[in-house]
């Protein structure tokens, strides 16, 4: 399917945002590791919460996580640790992204693992027993994720676990929100430099535990408003939190500088433009929020910003190589970007001719569908995407809340 989208001349909406699917399924992993699990208030209603949902509630052995990666990482190493046996597969796509840091790093602490087609790539086959924990070193310039797995179920190996992250640390507010949360759920974490050391412990149900709204969702209304040519324009985004647990809610100071105000209320968050204040280039690390690189990427292109953003070394690996996903598209729209060291893309302001009737590709990436969308707010003719039900990986009602918003969305 393909959606055609046109953007609505004045922007004044809310929106009742979807719940955090990172702090989702880690509280799902920790909350299935305590001895008595509680029930968890407002949990995420996207594909790939429901994937780790069915995983834990189901007494099949033969796993299919779709295309969730976050599954993939946090469930194998938490059926590493649960005694049974089990196969965990994916999408085509999810076979071809890498997983053997992780399965190493089990596999040192006494998992039994073996890959059932490719060497270093899922599916799995493991074998679930106690772990006996141990010492780790692991490369920290991959994936925070292997890092989450890791730490949420080293409290329940015999010898707890003392991990050595190594290299240039990404996505470290990832890391910080699964600390915090072991921590609420009851279990000591020491920090040290590059060293976190869990000692053997058991993990303690929270009662009343309320999963808050996702930044990372919220961003997409961002760019809306600072892409939007009405100067009266407002979002009121519902349950967000200005001390947010989550990485993503750096968004606010990058889109301060993007022309966007946020005010914080009771309620959540209000948004509305303001003036830019963006030095030309744009110069911006995303290390700590790669997931918001296609929004700020795409925004700072229709705000014609010259940028080079730094920090992007695990979009290789996500649900598309993202970096040149964003090259290929944004060149439909006669942007020619460039890639360094696979870790930097760049937009210089140099231009190309542009497609007539661009339809833009998603590779079956819910961040491509969603970062595109507020294009439509700069065409005067609308645009088209190609796939638009990969939203629900993350936003299931992404589409109805833009229709909400006075966007005229059909299906061809």
């Amino acid at each position: 399917m393909i959606y055609y989208i046109k953007s609505p001349n004045k922007l004044k909406t809310s929106v009742l945002l979807p719940s955090s699917k990172s702090i989702s399924n880690r509280v799902l992993i920790l909350n299935a590791l305590c001895s008595h699990p509680m029930k968890i208030n407002n949990i995420s209603a996207c594909d790939d919460t429901e994937v780790v949902i069915k995983a834990l509630g189901e007494s099949s052995k033969n796993i299919d996580i779709g295309a969730a990666g976050t599954a993939m990482r946090f469930l194998t190493a938490y059926l590493s640790g649960q005694k049974g046996s089990y196969t965990i597969t994916g999408t085509e796509r999810m076979k071809n992204r890498p997983i053997k840091i992780l399965v190493d790093a089990l596999r040192s602490v006494g998992a039994q693992i073996e890959y059932v087609e490719k060497e270093g790539f899922p599916p799995l086959h493991i074998q679930g027993q106690t772990l006996k924990g141990g010492e780790v070193s692991l490369d920290g310039s991959t994936s925070s994720q292997y890092i989450s797995a890791l730490l949420m179920i080293a409290p329940v190996m015999t010898n707890g676990l003392r991990l050595h992250l190594t290299g240039n640390i990404i996505s470290k507010p990832y890391i910080n929100i699964t600390i915090r949360l072991m921590r609420q759920f009851g279990v000591i974490v020491f920090e040290e430099e590059q060293t976190l050391t869990i000692p053997p412990q058991q993990y303690s149900p929270v009662k009343n535990f309320t999963v808050e709204s996702d930044w990372s969702a919220a961003s997409y209304w961002y760019e809306m408003i600072a892409l939007s040519k009405d100067n009266d324009a407002t979002v009121s985004l519902f349950g967000l939190l200005p001390d947010s647990l989550q990485g993503d809610a750096s968004i606010v100071e990058l889109f301060d500088k993007l022309g966007v105000k946020t005010t914080f209320t009771v309620s959540g968050a209000i948004l509305t433009k303001k003036q830019r204040s963006v030095d030309y280039p744009f110069i911006f690390d995303f290390v700590s929020m790669p997931d918001m690189a296609q929004t700020g990427v795409v925004t700072c292109i229709m705000l014609n910003i010259p940028f080079r953003f730094s920090g992007l070394q695990s979009l290789k690996i996500k649900e598309t190589d993202r970096l040149n996903a964003l090259k290929t598209e944004l060149h439909k729209f006669g942007y020619q970007l460039e890639i360094h060291n696979e870790n930097t893309l760049e937009w210089s302001g140099e231009r190309c001719e542009p497609e007539t009737s661009p339809v833009i590709a998603t590779y079956e990436d819910h961040r491509m569908a969603m970062a595109f969308a507020p294009i439509s707010l700069c065409m005067e003719n609308g645009i088209n995407i190609a796939d638009p039900e990969v939203v629900s990986k993350s936003y299931p009602m992404y589409w109805s809340d833009l229709r909400k918003a006075g966007f005229a969305i059909t299906g061809m």
